[in-house]
């Protein structure tokens, strides 16, 4: 193997041998550096070693972008070059591996790079949809339904209603880029929402700052959310503390209160109310109350509970006859030329699944009794809420000095104390037996005539 000298004139005028597909060229005073040339014209520096007893070989580089000796300030030149892979593999290192190892870095590096920036254009609302996505099988229907609203769009019509539905609370933030979701922007939004729906923006923050909770934890999106700019003293400010609400329906106030309900024109409404008041439910476990979940045989009702998914209670004597009603009512076919005039085919009508049915909502169950119930306040004399009527039903079981326990029970309250907790089981009779007792002592005072042997509507308003 002929060395020589490796100048740049030599290196220029060095051709590939006739007859043969390459032909290398090595320079005496560097070892292992050498020049390879092949037929269709292209030089290159290369280098050539031993480790650990294998030849191997290393292109440097094309010989226009390279000097013999030293070239610019960013890179050796070809002699350099070839003494560092000499050195390496004194060291038992192989070249070939190392520039390896360089490209993945350099591609992962820009990856990442990639992978950041297309992070940095996600938008609050973007992950947002994510974020739904993933712990939706961890929430309640009620939950989800409170990330929904609070991102809804708004702009489409109500039913029966030319109005337009809002925007949730969190929309006008939907638009903005996560990272650059900071305590400026949150206060800003604060201050517009805690104005116009205090009690809806507090709850949007709560859900906001368990939102960018799970970002911060999410190794996808944990580069971006470093910080919870929502949980400060100025934001906390902003929204104001809740008002602690104490509406509830007195003793004597309980004959006016019936009067105004049991005259509300939809039956479903006025069934619901007073069920609501003497069950305690929360105003959402009744509103989607299955018929399959009603027992007239055994009387006993099972609904929806925040805390153990289920419980069942009893269906006490004039709740039996609301349901009763509402059930002949659900059952009865509708009038066969009124189908026809609305040109729905009669096979087509089916009884409503819901106890509380209401053919004008999308879920096809009582939404919104809010405003009836408004109204019929409005006639008693009263202000109340409709959540008001659970406290009542706490309250007005003090009267008969009904345990705390059993109350708690029925409403669906976690059970206070190791003895409740872990000791007391209560069969359905017992909670019946004052269930019934708290029920009639209500009518009573609301001065409703029940006579639960009677068919029909069984209760008088006198």
């Amino acid at each position: 193997m002929a060395k020589v000298n490796l100048t740049a004139g030599r290196v220029r005028d060095y051709t590939c041998a006739e007859g043969a597909n390459q032909s290398f060229l090595w320079d005496s005073d560097t070892p292992g550096l050498g020049v390879r040339a092949t037929t269709n014209g292209a030089k290159s520096y290369i280098f050539q070693g031993k480790l650990n007893g294998s030849t191997l070989r290393v292109t440097i580089g094309d010989v226009k972008s390279w000097d013999i000796e030293t070239g610019d300030y960013q890179r050796p030149g070809a002699r350099e070059r070839a003494r560092q892979f000499q050195t390496m593999l004194d060291q038992g290192i192989d070249p070939r591996q190392v520039k390896i190892d360089a490209i993945a870095a350099k591609e992962s590096k820009a990856a990442e790079l990639k992978l950041k920036e297309a992070q940095e254009a996600l938008t609050f609302g973007d992950v947002w949809k994510t974020y739904m996505e993933a712990r939706k099988p961890f929430w309640g229907e009620r939950h989800y339904d409170d990330h929904v609203n609070a991102m809804q769009t708004g702009g489409t019509k109500r039913k029966r209603s030319k109005k337009l539905t809002e925007p949730g609370t969190l929309a006008s933030l939907a638009k903005v880029r996560l990272v650059d979701l900071n305590t400026e922007i949150v206060e800003e939004w604060a201050k517009v929402e805690g104005k116009k729906r205090p009690g809806r923006a507090r709850l949007a923050s709560r859900l906001l700052t368990v939102f960018l909770t799970w970002c911060s934890e999410n190794k996808a999106y944990r580069e971006i959310v470093k910080s919870n700019p929502v949980n400060t003293k100025g934001i906390r400010e902003i929204l104001g503390k809740a008002k602690t609400l104490d509406d509830v329906l007195q003793r004597e106030q309980l004959k006016a209160w019936f009067s105004a309900v049991m005259q509300i024109g939809n039956p479903v409404i006025s069934a619901y109310l007073q069920t609501l008041l003497l069950t305690g439910a929360r105003p959402n476990e009744l509103a989607d109350l299955p018929w399959e979940t009603v027992d007239f045989q055994w009387n006993v009702m099972t609904i929806g509970d925040k805390i153990e998914g289920f419980r069942t209670i009893p269906l006490t004597p004039y709740v039996h006859s609301l349901l009763s009603e509402l059930k002949r009512i659900n059952d009865t076919p509708p009038n066969v030329k009124k189908l026809r005039s609305k040109k729905n085919p009669v096979q087509e009508w089916e009884p409503s699944k819901w106890v509380f049915s209401s053919p004008s909502s999308a879920s096809g169950h009582l939404e919104d009794p809010h405003s009836a119930h408004t109204k019929a306040c409005a006639i008693a004399g009263l202000t109340l809420t409709i959540y008001g009527l659970r406290r009542s039903f706490a309250t007005l079981c003090e009267w008969i000095e009904m345990p705390t326990g059993i109350a708690a029970q029925i409403q669906g309250h976690k059970p206070s104390g190791v003895r409740e907790k872990h000791y007391i089981r209560r069969p359905i009779d017992l909670l019946r037996m004052w269930h019934v007792k708290i029920e009639a002592w209500i009518l009573e005072q609301a001065g409703i005539k029940f006579i639960p042997e009677q068919s029909g509507l069984h209760a008088v308003n006198s």
